[in-house]
């Protein structure tokens, strides 16, 4: 019987492959990107308490934070100055990178101590409590005594923390690539802010013209000190330079010496007679060595090519060449004409050579007549040198104390020119900066922005709560999905039910069974035709079904077994309800499984029916003593057949195999092992173990049936 039991078994597996081939383990259960919605969506309320939690959070800081309002005045910074006069006291030269850095160093002295406390002391900011008030610090230690004036004229302690306060709510910003400053200021008062911005861009520019004033005034006192010592120095310069020309009998015209005059001119033309000599020798050798080369006239001399008379001689020869050859061509070599024209081309040619030998001479005239001329004035250079001489002594002298005397002159020139440049910019401002948009009191407070710090908290809470929410799940993940579980279990996902609110016993029990929504009918019977879809003529014994689940799921179980049930009457079958689940407190006081595993009572006397004579239930029995392995097992095999005799289907609940050890050789008699979880309540890790336990017991899951959480009220 074993073997035939075991061979009705396979043939119900293979009946079915295609539906449980495509399904291969994956024993993570990992999340899919696709599935993390799932999580969101189930701790919704977590997410959206969290995110309320922060908004509401943001709301009270905005209703019991002061307001704070801030002001702000533009200035335009122009790193070239206005040139009203040359001002090299204060350079206006614009540096590589185009002034930014010049207006970066300027933002930098509108936050300097010097324009910030000409701004307090011009508004009285030092007796303003909300600038110079004590913290709670100081109030607690007892110093409430008013603060010293300071003798050497430093900052007062009052001035010193109105200083640091005011720095506290006071910035200086800039675009990029823009010579516009903002000066902001942000306090309680809307007034108070537009009037402190002003304040602060006045009190910048009235220091930048008091600063650029002082550095003329101090340059121009410093160059005004100096002006006598420079007369003096002139004064001396001039009289060394007239005392030594006379004692040297130096004559000069034009601010030079008339000998100096002189040798210059002479040298220059010497220089260029000697440029000339030196371009004639070049042609003269031109000439000889073309002569000595062709052994006639150098006709291709520059001179030959240059003259006109050889020029026009050339066509001549040029026509009677032709005209010699077209009356070759037209009368023959010996007609008298040809003759006529040969002897004309002879002539010609003599003319030229005559006429180049002529050109030749007067280059060699040119260039003998231009060696008389460099060497006559060679020798009035070497002779104006010699007289010379004993001035040139004289002269170094005299050179070098009229450059004393220029140098004297450019200084006091300059020193003069400067100290009544720099006395005029003491009155002048020409610093190119202006206020371009002064400060206005602003109509809304600019902190706190209560609208945006509630919808920045309230985000900020949804991907907190979001964040939780993964993490949370991570740490210990359920079943979300359908494919999860099937990715996790190995088996198909043959039903998601919502059996809806858990009744107070069990439904074979009662007379009435629970209200249950048509669609959770439905889904149960398709779960059924699902599982045993074999043709009729597979097999005619009573198909087995034993449902497992973790602990945790033991109600899920219990009412999926229902509907597993009714499902199966509905269609018109025969169904034994066998409740396995051993680990119950009570204990059955009638015969029931344990009895007919140890072979001490019959299926007919186990079984008793209800309201309805097509369900019959079976009790797990009296739990005197475990059955062994082997007799449970034959036991096991002769109830499913005898249950076949009476029965379409027989479903048991086999509770959690983990824990329902006592079940075992049932287990491996069971067609189908079908595991019951919960969507979002089922962890993954109580599933490892169900199907470990399952494992053990030499079976593997073969379905599983979720139960969806929100289906419950």
């Amino acid at each position: 019987m074993a073997s035939l039991a075991a061979s009705d078994h396979r043939q119900e597996q293979a009946a079915q492959p295609a539906l449980r081939e495509s399904y291969r383990r994956r024993p993570d259960g990992a999340v899919e990107i696709s599935e993390l919605w799932r999580i969101l969506w189930h701790r919704r309320f977590m997410i959206l308490a969290i995110a309320g939690l922060l908004a509401g959070l943001a709301l009270a800081y905005g209703v019991v934070t002061s307001p704070l309002y801030t002001a702000s005045a533009q200035l335009l910074i122009d790193p070239r100055d206005r040139n009203v006069v040359s001002n090299d006291v204060n350079p206006s030269s614009v540096s590589p990178d185009g002034g930014l850095a010049q207006v970066e160093s300027q933002a930098s002295v509108i936050q300097s101590t010097s324009v910030l406390m000409r701004a307090i002391r011009a508004t009285k900011l030092a007796e303003d409590s909300e600038f110079n008030g004590r913290g709670l610090l100081s109030r607690l230690l007892g110093r409430v005594a008013a603060d010293p004036p300071n003798a050497d004229g430093s900052l007062t302690p009052a001035e010193a923390r109105t200083l640091a306060n005011l720095r506290r709510k006071f910035s200086v910003r800039r675009a990029d690539k823009v010579f516009v400053v903002d000066v902001v200021v942000t306090t309680k008062d809307a007034e108070k802010s537009a009037k402190l911005a002003n304040a602060v861009a006045e009190a910048y520019l009235a220091d930048q013209a008091d600063a650029r004033s002082k550095a003329a005034t101090e340059a121009s006192d410093g160059l005004t000190a100096r002006l006598d010592e420079q007369r003096k120095r002139v004064e001396k310069a001039e009289n060394a330079v007239e005392r030594y020309r006379a004692q040297n009998n130096l004559v000069a015209s034009s601010g030079r010496l008339i000998s100096d005059q002189q040798l210059g001119e002479i040298s220059n033309q010497l220089s260029a007679a000697q440029a000339r000599t030196a371009a004639l020798k070049s042609q003269v050798e031109q000439i000889a060595q073309q002569r000595r080369g062709s052994g006639s006239l150098a006709g291709s001399s520059t001179e030959a090519i240059q003259s006109p008379v050889v020029a026009k001689l050339r066509e001549q020869e040029a026509t009677l060449v032709q005209r010699e050859a077209d009356l070759q061509s037209q009368l023959g070599p010996r007609h008298p004409s040809i003759g006529a024209a040969q002897s004309q081309l002879v002539t010609i040619r003599r003319m030229i050579a005559t006429e180049i030998a002529r050109v030749e001479q007067s280059v060699r005239t040119d260039y003998e007549r231009a060696q008389g001329n460099e060497k006559l004035l060679a020798g009035k250079l070497e002779a104006l040198t010699r007289q010379t001489q004993g001035a040139d002594q004289a002269s170094v002298r005299l050179r070098e104390l009229q450059r004393d005397l220029e140098a004297a002159r450019t200084v006091y020139a300059n020193f003069l020119l400067r100290a009544q440049e720099t006395r005029e910019q003491a009155n002048l401002d020409t610093t190119n900066a202006r206020i371009i948009s002064r400060a206005q009191p602003p109509q809304q407070a600019s902190w706190p922005p209560t609208l945006p710090l509630i919808a920045a908290a309230g985000m900020l809470g949804l991907g907190l709560g979001a964040g939780l929410a993964l993490i949370r799940e991570y740490a210990a993940p359920h079943l979300i999905s359908r494919s999860q579980a099937e990715a996790l279990v190995g088996a198909p996902v043959i039903a998601v039910l919502r059996p809806g609110k858990p009744a107070a016993k069990r439904r074979w029990r009662l007379r009435k069974p629970p209200p249950v929504p048509a669609e959770t009918r439905s889904e149960a019977g398709f779960a059924l035709l699902r599982l045993f879809n074999a043709p009729e003529t597979a097999a005619t014994a009573a198909r087995s079904l034993l449902l497992t689940s973790v602990e945790s799921d033991a109600g899920d179980r219990e009412r999926v077994t229902d509907l597993l049930a009714e499902a199966a009457v509905q269609q018109g079958e025969r169904v034994l309800l066998i409740d396995a689940d051993l680990e119950k407190e009570l204990e059955e006081a009638g015969p029931g499984l344990m009895d007919l595993l140890r072979g001490e009572s019959s299926l007919e006397s186990a079984i008793h029916f209800g309201a309805s004579k097509d369900v019959a239930m079976m009790s797990g029995g009296r739990r005197k003593a475990p059955p062994q392995k082997g007799v449970g097992r034959t036991f096991a095999m002769r109830m499913l057949a005898d249950a076949s005799r009476h029965f379409d289907l027989v479903v048991m609940d086999g509770g959690s195999l983990g824990r329902n050890v006592r079940i075992a050789p049932l287990v491996g008699m069971a067609e189908e092992i079908v595991l019951v979880a919960r969507l979002y309540g089922t962890r993954q890790q109580d599933i490892v173990q169900a199907m470990e336990a399952a494992r053990i017991m030499g079976r593997t899951i073969t379905a599983t049936i979720l139960v969806d959480g929100s289906g419950r009220g």
